[in-house]
């Protein structure tokens, strides 16, 4: 599979995604470990550090982009952000635990991208998600 760096335009300290396993027209399976060194944990709580839901729901989208970008089908064009339905947050997750991420493509055009997915901790749903990204020229 390619670089993460190659799929998406996220740069560190916002990357979020630090492999795809699988990219199909119907489904993305990614994953990202949150480690003790994230840039948030010290604030979001010092003594109980948890990934912010906000975060977690742009892994979400990230692995989903990345995805697509692996496929192809939308050339070298830029995704973003539009809306954010149906969040739920189902489990904390903490310090140095591996998300995987499973996402399914609910419609993809030259124009918008819908998808939904969820987190998972080992076996453990940690958050879920629908979004809609509207797709832009990277030039």
């Amino acid at each position: 599979m390619k670089d993460i760096k190659e799929l998406l335009p996220h740069r560190e300290p916002f990357l979020f995604v630090d492999r795809i396993e699988k990219a199909t027209d119907e489904e993305i399976i990614g994953y990202k470990k949150f480690t003790d060194k994230e840039f948030f944990f010290k604030g979001h709580f010092p003594d109980y550090p948890v990934v912010p839901g906000v975060i977690l729901t742009e892994t979400l989208a990230q692995c989903g982009g990345a995805g697509i970008s692996l496929l192809g089908t939308l050339g070298d064009s830029l995704f973003f952000l539009a809306t954010i339905e149906k969040a739920k947050f189902r489990r904390q997750v903490r310090p140095n635990e591996e998300v995987c991420l499973k996402i399914k493509n609910l419609r993809v055009s030259s124009r918008m991208i819908k998808q939904s997915g969820k987190a998972f901790v080992g076996e453990e749903l940690a958050a879920e998600a629908e979004w809609l990204c509207l797709v832009g020229d990277s030039k």
